[in-house]
This record gives C-alpha cells, structure tokens and sequence, in this order.
C-alpha cells in the first residue's frame, strides 16, 4: 500500500488528481442545479430540460472521435485544460441566465452543445494522459486513486447539491459547478507535458481508420465495447427511468430511490480500493464476470425485493463497476500504443454510450406494454445475456497484460497474482456519473 500511496510523490499526477476531485465536484452539483433551475423558470417544462439534457448528449456523442485525434495530434494535457475551460464558460453562462431568469429554449440548448463538446474532448486526451503522469509499474494504482477521489467528490456533491440549490439557488449553484471546470483547467495547465503523439496535422478521416484498425485488431476490446453498448443502454433504462418510477408508484418516493443509488455510492468506494490490490492473470475475463452483477438491483425490484435488499444488490454492482473500470483502463493503457491511444479510446466511449439515449427512450413504452416490473427483467436480461456471450470471444478469455519494467528497471508482469472469480464480487463509467466507458 505504501508503494502504491508513494504515486502521490509525482507532480504531474498529483496535479491531475487535484483537477479531476474539483471538476468531478462540480460536475456532480451540476445535473441538480440544471433540473432545478430550468424547472424553476417561468416557461420551465420537463420537455425544455429534456432538450438540453438531449442537447449535452448528442454533442457527446458527435465529438469523441475528433477529440481522440486531436489528443493524438496535440499535447494531451493542452487538449483537457481547454477542454474544461470550455465546460466552464458554458455551464457558467447558463448559470448567469438561470440568474437572470432570461433562458430562450433554443440559448440553453446552444450553451448545452458547447459543455457536451468540452466533455466530449476531453474523455479521449485523459485516457491518453494517465500513461503520461504515472509510472508503467503503477499504472493500475494510479487509475484507482484517480477513481477514488471522483467516487468521492461525486457523492459529496450530490451530497450538498440539493441543500445548495435550496440555500443559494440554482443559478449560484450552477456558478458553483462552472469553477469546478476553471479550477481544473488552471491547475491542468500547470502539467507541462510534451506532445507524445506522433501523428502529424493530416486527412482526419485517415486518422480515424488507422485509431479504428488499431481498436478492431483487438478482439477484446471491441467484443466488450460491444457487451457494454447494449449493457449501458438497459442500466440506463433502469437508473433513469425505470427506476425511478417504480420508486415512486409503490415504494417511499425519492427517500427509497435514495437508499439504492447510496447503496451503489458505497459499493464503487469499496470497488476502488480493491481494484487498486487485485492482479488477476486475465484482467479482462475477470472484469467481464464482474458485470454478471449488475444485473442484480433491477432483477430484484422486478421481483419486488424490498428496498435495502434492493441496495444491498446496487451495491455489490457499485463495487463491481470501479474493479471493472481500473482493471479496464489499465489494460487499455498498457496494450495500445501510446499515439493512439486517444483514438482508442475515443471508439471505446462511442460504442459503449451509443445505445445509451435509446435505452431512456424506449423505457417508457416498453414499461406500458409490458408493465414497469416486467421491463425491469428485460433490463437484468440486457446485462446477462450480452455478457454471457462475450464469455465465448477467445480474446476476452485469454488475453493477458504485457509485462512492464518495474522502478529498478526489472520487468515484472503487473497481473501477477492468479485471482480466480467464481462468483459475484461495472456498470461502465456512463452510468456512474461519467462519461468515458466501459
């Protein structure tokens, strides 16, 4: 453990875990101030939230592969500090016109755009950058850290955000949420890194297929890209929808829904500290097994469980989405080449957020024609199965971690305890609150 906490003694990574913890609060303080304040306004619907919550989405969505070959063109830290620069200005004019109270439908969603493509920039170049801060030999240790202190501002600031909005409103706390993205930036700009990508200013669409040739030699990481993009669009579903209403029709209300996304909070802290000790042999197939349980808190509230059995169920899948994502990003990191690394990345996150706003969209209607408990089966459904066959993919059962020099200039092979899972023990980053995935 020491050596692992002694990751903290490089500059450059405490820095990049100063700037997510005060981004990642923020941003957490952020999605409450937006509801609220957009429901706030004189012409404030659920129709005009959904649009510019659809707005952030989409744009998202159509930037993450120009952001991946701009990370592999340019220095990666220049790429986020400009990135989070731009979430600050447009989250920050949103907050002074929820001030104003002067907030065009077709403004909000315009501002909405810009703050979707500063998060859709810097996915890519942060993936690319962990390499660039931490040491190979504590890579793993260094994607644990940086997960454990978002888990932990993502909850203090959905800890403080409704309490915030009632003291100070919601354009303030907005405000809030922009300074989050300004510290970043400002302390992001402080890494100093060298361009580490060696591709040159040319045809993006020639880019684009060298990063795609380099994601689908993989077999491994397209099968579970492809696992995670109907698995995101089910947990989606659930968490968004499904959920939700089911919480309100026959259970406590908001206090229940509550109680299960804690359950969850709970789960991921204790998920990242065991994600930064576990070496397994095959990373991927013991990440792949560890989705198996996320299927568990919609099968039991389909099954009418009650509620702390239901959190009890969120958190064994909250724990399984942190040792899924360290034990993910570190494979990642290590087996792409550095210079296209970004790219990589960039297709990881589309393919796994893509079928995301299709889950939230079909959730009502098939919640109608089938009843809310029984889509909750076809959402446990949309987790088991897809997993099952990812199990029958060779590359996702036998791939394993190159070796790495260690500090004294040793190799050793960072998955070198042999950790067999035989039972339950992520939902990907999307559904936890960010927006990189798996």
């Amino acid at each position: 453990m020491r050596r692992d906490l002694s990751i903290f003694r490089h500059r450059r990574f405490a820095l990049l875990f100063a700037a997510r913890t005060s981004a990642v609060l923020g941003a957490s303080i952020g999605p409450v101030a937006l509801a609220f304040g957009i429901l706030g306004l004189p012409s404030g619907t659920p129709t005009r939230l959904s649009i510019v919550l659809a707005a952030e989405s989409i744009a998202i969505l159509l930037t993450l592969l120009i952001g991946g070959v701009i990370a592999d063109r340019l220095p990666r830290y220049q790429v986020m500090y400009a990135s989070d620069g731009l979430s600050a200005v447009a989250w920050g004019t949103i907050g002074v016109m929820l001030l104003t109270r002067w907030a065009p439908i077709g403004v909000l969603a315009a501002v909405a755009v810009l703050a979707g493509a500063g998060t859709g920039l810097f996915w890519p170049a942060m993936t690319g950058v962990i390499p660039e801060v931490a040491p190979s030999a504590q890579l793993q240790a260094a994607n644990g850290f940086l997960r454990l202190g978002e888990n932990g501002s993502r909850i203090l600031g959905v800890a403080i955000a409704g309490a915030m909005v009632a003291l100070v409103g919601a354009g303030w706390a907005m405000l809030i949420n922009a300074a989050g993205f300004a510290i970043s930036a400002l302390l992001l700009t402080r890494l100093r890194l060298p361009r580490t990508g060696t591709i040159e200013a040319s045809n993006i669409i020639i880019d684009l297929r060298e990063g795609w040739q380099e994601f689908t030699s993989r077999q491994w990481l397209w099968v579970v890209v492809a696992q995670f993009s109907i698995l995101v669009g089910g947990l989606e579903a659930f968490y968004g929808v499904l959920g939700p209403v089911v919480a309100k029709r026959e259970l406590s209300g908001a206090a229940s829904w509550s109680i299960v996304l804690a359950g969850e909070s709970i789960g991921m802290l204790v998920g990242v500290v065991i994600a930064i000790r576990i070496r397994p042999r095959r990373p991927i197939l013991a990440g792949v097994l560890l989705t198996f349980p996320l299927a568990l808190a919609p099968l039991l509230l389909g099954l009418g469980a009650p509620v702390l059995v239901v959190a009890a169920g969120a958190l064994i899948g909250g724990l399984c989405v942190d040792i899924f994502a360290v034990l993910w990003e570190t494979t990642m990191q290590r087996s792409v080449p550095e210079a296209a690394l970004s790219r990589v990345s960039s297709y990881d996150a589309l393919g796994s957020l893509l079928l995301g706003p299709v889950g939230v969209v079909v959730a009502g209607p098939l919640a109608g024609w089938l009843g809310t408990r029984h889509a909750l089966l076809v959402v446990a459904a949309s987790v088991v199965v897809p997993t099952a066959l990812a199990l029958l993919s060779p590359g996702v059962r036998n791939m394993r971690m190159p070796a790495v020099a260690d500090g004294d200039g040793s190799s050793i092979g960072p998955f070198v305890a042999d950790v067999t899972v035989v039972a339950p023990l992520p939902i990907a980053s999307a559904v936890s609150g960010s927006a990189a995935g798996p």
